[in-house]
């Protein structure tokens, strides 16, 4: 049995049910309506796909290079939010753009799947004094991707 089956079936239950809440909210509440951190739920979205990507190519990398693994952390330094302002998440079609995070996320359950299990121990230095498995940044994925779907159900709820 794949150790990440349980993260893998929240993760596939959690796309399941949000592709049809984020196709269905409104055009006002998803280009207009911020979080804490000045971020519309398309911007949120696009944020969830970029995590995804990178984490796909970490796993891929973390199973073929040397562990340590040096390999950019796109996220410090506040460069998350300089993919979402090149990438243009804000005016990408809405309806694309769910769909790339679905399938994107679909392909990294799918990557998930398929990763050696001799390899969970091998490090990714995140930063000069943090490094982290490949098993810890799988079971990590999920909750990240909670944290951001609860920041859009806040905005989703707010009046």
């Amino acid at each position: 049995m794949n150790p990440f089956e349980k993260n893998n079936q929240e993760l596939l239950q959690l796309i399941s049910e949000w592709e049809e809440i984020l196709l269905n909210s409104s055009a006002r509440v998803i280009s207009q309506k911020r979080n804490k951190q000045n971020r519309t739920v398309k911007q949120i979205v696009g944020h969830m796909v970029d995590s995804a990507s990178n984490n796909i190519h970490r796993i891929v990398h973390l199973q073929y290079q040397e562990s340590p693994l040096v390999f950019p952390n796109y996220a410090t330094n506040g460069n998350n939010d300089r993919w979402i302002a090149i990438q243009n998440y804000q005016d990408e079609h809405w309806f694309n753009l769910v769909k790339l995070w679905k399938y994107t996320h679909l392909h990294f359950v799918h990557v998930v799947k398929n990763i050696n299990p001799d390899k969970l121990g091998n490090e990714w230095l995140a930063s000069e004094t943090e490094s982290v498995s490949l098993q810890e940044m799988v079971i990590d994925f999920s909750r990240h991707l909670k944290l951001h779907i609860s920041e859009i159900e806040e905005l989703l709820q707010q009046k």
